[in-house]
């Protein structure tokens, strides 16, 4: 279950029920550790990354006691070191994992299967790279699902590990030079491994599967899995070159289709299926000739049959059709790439593992790019104008990371039903520009519901105004802020942020826009003022950002409410009352102990909890001083609780800038309560299903 209560800048806040990860029964022994200890005793293991150019990175080891080499990559992603583990596309390679703290929730039982039979955490049958490096070790683990720390898993697949280092260093090393090579030695006396360049085997043929395995899909009855009365009639023959487990489980649990998993030298030329699947994988793809060759083939026998690829299979298709591949600098590993589909101009935030792409200048008549890299402007996919054939550089599947993009597995399956050809159309993205002069309600007095952090974000937005050559008008009534100092805004004008007098500069200055999320409170219900009594009608003020609708529907706690209900989330049991006859009513109604809080009101003035009919008349009291209206809460005290800072823009493109986890539970005031961001203790799978949630509330 989910709670979500929304802010001045469209912040979403999530909880999880206690249930789940603060459970004391669930909890694992893992959590009770003397990490003082087993650091202490670490630090008496050494142990030294060792670059190609010279550098030397020195720290203690927390994984397996041996030395190896391999490419030297990094990965930027938060969250998900068992998927990103146990990728194949990291085989060879020595990862450096950028978020400085890893290991924080352990490691989830291998036991444990999904409706598939596979490993259900996890994304391969072992450990892929070769040696794991991370600034910080948490030597507990904090989770419900932990059974093992991540040393004693890495020691289990015979994997070495440093911590202690500067992998910032090495990250900037790294994309300064390209990827390195790099050696890893373990102990005191350790003797340095010479360097082996991984790309020069074939990767691919180390991690395929050895033989042809089927997997039926399967439906979920009274709790069980079991097979099907009627299996699907669409069959799809994948190609395994280190094939991601979840690319299994999207294909049978979420469309519900037959998959054929051949390895990556087998001859697929006439093999009987309704489409062709090529999966992601490690290394060069020109490794890959006899996967290349039996793919010609099929383009050339069959032109009708769709195809699909992920990752390398993106690269391989190209390959197969003409194109060339190249090596990149340092690649794109992590779970926070943005990229353009030119379809549409849409950007989504998607997870990547590769250190080769296509060279689009290279593609033959007939093929076009699909998908761009809004960061490195690099190829993020390709697709035939008329034959179904298309594949992107990314991972829709994920895991970890976001799946904004699985519904390319829907195009691939919508392909294969139709039975007809395509026309493919892409487009430029451009940016828009629509407004010349934007006023910014500014801040105001720093108090408890427009603090510090509204001067701050609002002085970015002014700066973002000016480089976009936009003209910024500011009022603010304190002068004692970031946002009126001197040379930032075109113009300031010292005065309250009030109808009367925001109208009076709009009328004398006419913007064409206005900010209303960068001054907390005040400026949220003077901007819905302005709207309601047609001021910004009026003078054709549109407002920017988070729209007037929205801000009043969040404002609104009944609003709010119906809104998210109606897109299938779920929220705590709660009523709004008018007056305290009403909010008695509520209360008896949803069981003391109730939340009371004011609607309309700075930073939760007048809020608080009821045990009783006593306190609940008490609390009332205060509230109805500062709004016409209450809102009574079911009690969710002690949930865990998570918040999401999400934007959306006019193209519905949103993103997820940061997430935060609560130290305290829920009852806690905000301003009381320590907040880390980003979250600590959330699995790939937990981090990105609230994440979805924040994305649907925000749309």
């Amino acid at each position: 279950p989910f709670s979500c209560r929304p802010s001045v800048t469209s912040t979403i806040c999530l909880s999880v029920e206690d249930a789940m990860a603060f459970n004391p029964q669930a909890r694992s022994s893992l959590t009770d550790v003397d990490e003082f200890a087993e650091w202490q005793a670490a630090t008496k293991k050494p142990a030294s990354l060792h670059l190609q150019g010279g550098e030397v990175f020195r720290g203690w080891s927390f994984g397996a006691d041996k030395s190896v080499s391999g490419e030297v990559v990094f990965s930027t992603g938060m969250i998900g070191y068992p998927e990103s583990l146990t990728d194949p596309s990291f085989a060879g390679q020595i990862l450096v994992f950028t978020y400085p703290l890893i290991g924080n929730y352990g490691v989830p039982s291998l036991d444990e299967k999904d409706e598939c039979g596979l490993p259900k955490h996890f994304e391969g049958e072992r450990v892929y790279p070769v040696a794991v490096v991370v600034a910080e070790y948490s030597f507990s683990a904090s989770h419900y699902l932990a059974q093992k720390t991540l040393g004693a898993w890495l020691a289990d697949h015979g994997v070495p590990a440093i911590f202690g280092v500067d992998t910032r260093a090495i990250t900037k090393r790294l994309r300064d030079e390209g990827s390195l090579l790099g050696a890893l030695a373990v102990g005191t006396s350790a003797k340095v491994p010479a360097f082996i360049d991984p790309n020069q085997r074939n990767l691919v043929a180390e991690v395929s599967i050895k033989s042809p395995r089927v997997f039926e899909p399967q439906a979920l009855m009274n709790g069980h899995s079991e097979p099907s009365a009627k299996p699907s009639a669409i069959k799809i023959l994948a190609v395994d070159c280190g094939m991601k487990y979840n690319i299994i489980r999207f294909f049978v649990k979420e469309l519900g289709v037959r998959v054929k998993v051949v390895p990556w030298d087998y001859d697929f030329s006439k093999e009987e299926c309704d489409g062709l699947f090529l999966s992601n994988g490690p290394g060069d793809p020109s490794k890959c000739q006899a996967t290349i060759d039996c793919l010609r083939c099929v383009m050339e026998q069959r032109p009708s049959l769709p195809i699909f690829g992920i990752c390398l299979g993106n690269q391989l298709l190209a390959l197969a059709a003409g194109a060339k591949t190249y090596k990149m600098k340092y690649g794109n590993r992590g779970m926070n790439q943005p990229c353009i589909d030119l379809r549409t101009g849409r950007c989504f935030i998607t997870a990547q593992n590769h250190g080769f792409a296509v060279d689009e200048e290279s593609l033959p008549e007939g093929w076009f790019p699909l998908y761009v890299n809004a960061n490195d402007g690099s190829n993020e996919g390709i697709a035939h104008n008329e034959k179904p054939y298309h594949s992107v550089q990314f991972h829709p599947e994920a895991c970890g990371g976001p799946v904004d993009t699985s519904f390319l597995f829907n195009e691939f399956l919508n392909l294969i039903t139709s039975k007809q050809g395509r026309s493919l159309t892409t487009i430029s993205y451009q940016h828009p520009r629509s407004v010349s002069k934007v006023l910014v309600l500014g801040s105001g007095g720093l108090t408890i519901g427009q603090a510090g952090e509204f001067d701050y974000s609002g002085s970015q937005a002014i700066k973002a105004l000016r480089e976009q050559s936009i003209q910024s008008v500011l009022i603010n009534p304190n002068v004692a802020t970031v946002q009126t100092s001197k040379g930032l805004a075109d113009q300031i004008f010292f005065l309250p942020i009030t109808p009367e007098f925001v109208t009076q500069v709009i009328e004398k200055v006419r913007p064409d826009g206005l900010f209303a999320a960068f001054g907390g409170q005040t400026a949220l219900n003077c901007a819905v003022a302005l709207h309601r009594d047609g001021t910004l009608e009026k003078y054709g003020v549109r407002v920017l950002g988070t729209p007037i609708d929205a801000i009043i529907a969040t404002e609104d706690r009944e609003i709010f409410k119906q809104r998210v209900e109606s897109i299938g989330e779920r929220v705590a049991e709660s009523a709004c009352a008018n007056d305290l006859d009403e909010a008695r009513q509520v209360a008896a109604r949803i069981g003391y102990p109730v939340l009371v809080r004011a609607a309309f009101a700075l930073g939760g003035l007048g809020s608080g909890f009821a045990a009783n009919q006593e306190e609940l008349d008490e609390l009332c009291g205060r509230a109805f001083v500062n709004s016409p209206q209450v809102i009574v809460d079911e009690c969710l005290r002690g949930w865990k609780e998570l918040e999401y800072e999400v934007m959306r823009d006019a193209q519905d493109n949103s993103l997820v800038v940061c997430n935060m986890e609560n130290l305290d539970p829920m009852g806690i005031h905000t301003g009381d309560s320590v907040v880390v961001a980003p979250s600590q203790t959330l699995t790939n799978w937990e981090f990105n299903k609230l994440r979805e949630t924040a994305i649907k509330v925000i749309r």
